[in-house]
């Protein structure tokens, strides 16, 4: 009998220690990609942001594919312009216009979307871009204001009252999805490692797992190019090395 209960005691803990370990599997799978629909956000804001218009033809048409929506994409390519400048987004925006032509031409119908939100009547767009920031930088105390702020407090200014106030505060697109986009247009692009390394960071912090952050990088390195993908994978290592001392 003693033997018997010994046995049990065995098998109960080997159950345990197998569903415990399929459980951990599972999780690390649900975390181990970007959805589709993400990936499309990554080749869509790249192309965009390093201007080569075939290819984000290509990526549009996929993104539709997908399931984002014609109101998300046109999002992103939005928000393109406080970060790639006005003539990649209206390219981007032309180059989509004209993509969309053509889908109706054939016959598609694609989904429409939400329309972008406007912020309430009185709201302090300085207060509130502040504190997108603040969840962006992931920090709930604000630090004194330093180096641009003080040198050109104008752009500051810019920065939390339209970027992060009038942008951000459009809906349609979730946190992380637009940090997806502006990570990926950040990796296109040359003399960003700065920038980059706020935005890597920042995705972090509204949501997007480290995981999540690999997948980003392959899709670069498999889409865009191996140049990008080595300069983000760098900026990446040293945003898990601050993240690691600042736990």
């Amino acid at each position: 009998m003693k033997c018997l209960n010994i046995l049990a005691s065995i098998a109960i803990a080997l159950c345990s220690i197998f569903h415990c370990a399929k459980a951990d599997t599972m999780n690390a799978y649900q975390e181990k990609a970007l959805n589709l629909r993400q990936e499309k956000i990554v080749t869509i804001a790249a192309f965009t942001a390093n201007g080569n218009l075939e290819k984000l033809k290509t990526a549009l048409n996929e993104g539709l594919d997908a399931g984002l929506t014609v109101s998300e994409i046109r999002e992103i390519l939005i928000q393109m312009y406080a970060y790639t400048g006005f003539p990649r987004s209206l390219n981007g925006i032309n180059t989509f216009m004209n993509v969309i032509s053509e889908r109706q031409k054939k016959g598609i119908e694609d989904i429409a979307g939400e329309e972008p939100a406007v912020l309430p009547a009185g709201t302090d767009r300085d207060e509130y871009g502040e504190k997108v920031r603040m969840k962006l930088a992931g920090i709930s105390t604000l630090p004194p204001k330093s180096g641009y702020q003080i040198f050109a407090p104008g752009i500051d200014t810019f920065l939390k009252e339209h970027l992060f106030a009038d942008i951000f505060g459009r809906g349609v697109l979730d946190y992380s999805s637009r940090e997806i986009a502006t990570v990926s247009a950040l990796a296109a692009m040359t003399g960003t490692e700065g920038q980059l390394q706020f935005h890597m960071g920042a995705a972090m912090n509204v949501g997007v797992t480290g995981t999540q952050m690999e997948n980003l990088l392959s899709v670069l390195n498999e889409k865009v190019g191996t140049r990008e993908a080595v300069m983000a994978r760098k900026v990446y290592a040293r945003v898990q090395e601050n993240r690691a001392e600042n736990r």
